[in-house]
């Protein structure tokens, strides 16, 4: 709090952002989608698999007006109705300011989150990716959620796909992503896929990491 003669005045909202970029839709049903991304620090979880890792810690402060600003400069120069927020984890800060600010600016909102958090507030799309051991889902992110993406690691099962597809919607797809796109996770993916479709769930789909195939951010 800052004091103002003898009253305190609140701080402008801050949070702790890790990068702000423009690219591609890398992952899930909206791939390929040019994408304005907003990198939160700080995650819950410590997944083996993870590959934004340099996310977990660090940061640099910054208030919701700058965020807002560096966004729109990227805008003008990648012109893009689509902004993600991801992390790290998003939904462990407090981020309905932001929310609200980008919908005010006329953007698509994605929040790509573990989902062990609830959402904080009413977005465009929520991608929900549980982790392993638990996968845990919070239930309001479930029901809130456009796409169930689930990591085709090694604790990853037909069981664990099934288990989380019946704590969806049932129109929800199931995407199922290999790990890093490395060839005995493709391989396990696939299996995985005709176990999912055997069980009668067919809306399920197995989708590399595009951004990585591209070799861009």
């Amino acid at each position: 709090m800052l004091l103002f003669g003898n009253r305190k005045m609140p701080q402008p909202p801050i949070l702790k952002i890790h990068e702000i970029f423009s690219s591609l839709q890398g992952e899930g049903l909206r791939q390929g989608e040019p994408t304005l991304f907003i990198r939160l620090t700080g995650c819950n979880l410590r997944c083996g698999f993870c590959d934004t890792r340099s996310a977990w810690e660090g940061g640099e402060d910054q208030t919701i007006a700058q965020i807002l600003d560096r966004s729109l400069e990227l805008r003008r120069d990648f012109p893009c109705d689509w902004i993600c927020l991801t992390g790290g984890e998003p939904l462990l800060q407090d981020i309905g300011e932001l929310l609200l600010g980008l919908k005010e600016a006329s953007f698509e909102i994605q929040v790509e989150t573990n989902a062990t958090r609830p959402p904080q507030h009413p977005v465009d799309w929520y991608t929900a990716s549980p982790k392993p051991p638990e996968y845990a889902l919070n239930p309001e992110l479930g029901e809130a959620a456009r796409e169930l993406k689930l990591v085709v690691s090694e604790e990853l099962t037909a069981e664990d796909c099934l288990r989380l597809c019946s704590r969806v919607p049932a129109e929800t797809p199931l995407i199922l992503q290999p790990e890093s796109n490395l060839g005995w996770s493709i391989e396990k993916g696939l299996g995985l896929l005709r176990q999912v479709l055997r069980s009668g769930k067919t809306n399920v789909r197995l989708s590399p990491q595009l951004h990585k195939i591209l070799d861009i951010p």
